[in-house]
């Protein structure tokens, strides 16, 4: 008998301690445990179509997956006005649940934890010379480059500058979209770690393709090439390009370059065989330009021609893709 009690006695204190432990620690509803095997997403502000997952501890009635309005607000049962969401932190909207919850006498006192289960507040979109165009939400610390390479990067023709559509307060104060240039050699060598933007949501970015020149006539590879990197083009290079001339040519060749928005070009004659015995300097071309070498013996050629010839217009086929010199 007295083993007996001496065996109680010492179990009396665990005993005492494991229901002061048992009292201390909150209930957690079904529907709460439910919701926390749910991946939290990095803590941003809420906005609009977000899902939200709201545990309200031992109340598995109030526990809940929520889709913010595109108001901005969500419901909650026994709550007779809409919350409002948008904006706010996680953490701020927990309170704002808790105090709902005791205004409208459905709690006491209650437990709120908000998790964001899926952003669609914040997308962000990439098109253009990208090897697959995409849309994501931006959740946590996304930059530029992180939005590139979520569209698995550049293509071979892409230009060379980034443009990235964002909204900024107008001079109104009322939202206005705002374009920056990015030149694309300088976000790629990270000289100016300011280029690589950090992006909030709702950017558009946007990298355009390489201009492009074309090359005709009496060459042995006629066709576009593009010039990429900031690179300049030029006479030289586009022979070069073409892999030289094919036979004896005309001492003159053309550059035809667009000169208004109605799409007529302008015919500059340039002294082809000055140029390439450095008797006369050579001759920049820019993007868009007809450079036609015309045979020494051949008639030459309407523009309407080389325009056909070229497809300009329609469907280019092969272009050949110059990458100018670094």
């Amino acid at each position: 008998m007295r083993s007996m009690a001496l065996a109680i006695l010492t179990l009396a204190p665990a005993i005492a301690v494991s229901a002061q432990q048992e009292l201390a620690t909150p209930h957690v509803g079904v529907g709460a445990t439910a919701l926390s095997d749910i991946a939290n997403l990095p803590v941003a502000r809420i906005g609009n179509d977000d899902l939200l997952g709201v545990t309200v501890y031992d109340a598995p009635e109030l526990t809940r997956t929520i889709r913010v309005s595109s108001e901005g607000d969500i419901w909650l049962p026994m709550v007779k006005q809409p919350i409002h969401a948008e904006g706010l932190y996680p953490e701020d909207l927990e309170k704002v649940i808790a105090t709902a919850l005791t205004d409208n006498h459905v709690l006491v006192d209650p437990v709120v934890t908000v998790s964001i289960v899926e952003y669609r507040s914040r997308p962000i979109t990439v098109v253009g010379a990208v090897k697959m165009p995409v849309t994501f939400q931006a959740t946590g610390n996304v930059t530029l480059l992180d939005a590139i390479s979520k569209a698995q990067g550049l293509t071979d023709n892409a230009g060379s500058e980034i443009l990235v559509s964002l909204q900024a307060p107008g001079a109104d104060g009322k939202p206005a979209t705002l374009v920056k240039r990015i030149p694309l050699r300088g976000l790629l060598d990270g000289a100016n770690p300011s280029l690589n933007l950090s992006l909030q949501g709702g950017e558009v970015i946007r990298v355009p393709e390489a201009g492009r020149i074309f090359v005709v006539g009496d060459v042995k590879k006629s066709g576009a090439f593009y010039i990429t990197d900031g690179s300049e083009s030029s006479v030289l290079k586009a022979l070069a390009l073409s892999e030289g001339l094919e036979s004896f040519s005309a001492h003159k060749a053309y550059i035809y370059r667009t000169e208004d928005s109605s799409g007529s070009r302008k015919e500059i004659p340039i002294e082809l065989k000055k140029i390439m015995d450095r008797k006369s300097p050579d001759v920049a071309l820019v993007a868009g330009d007809i450079f036609y070498i015309p045979s020494a013996t051949g008639a030459k050629a309407s523009l309407k021609t080389l325009e056909t010839s070229l497809g300009i217009g329609t469907a280019l086929g092969a272009a050949f893709i110059y990458y100018g010199t670094r």
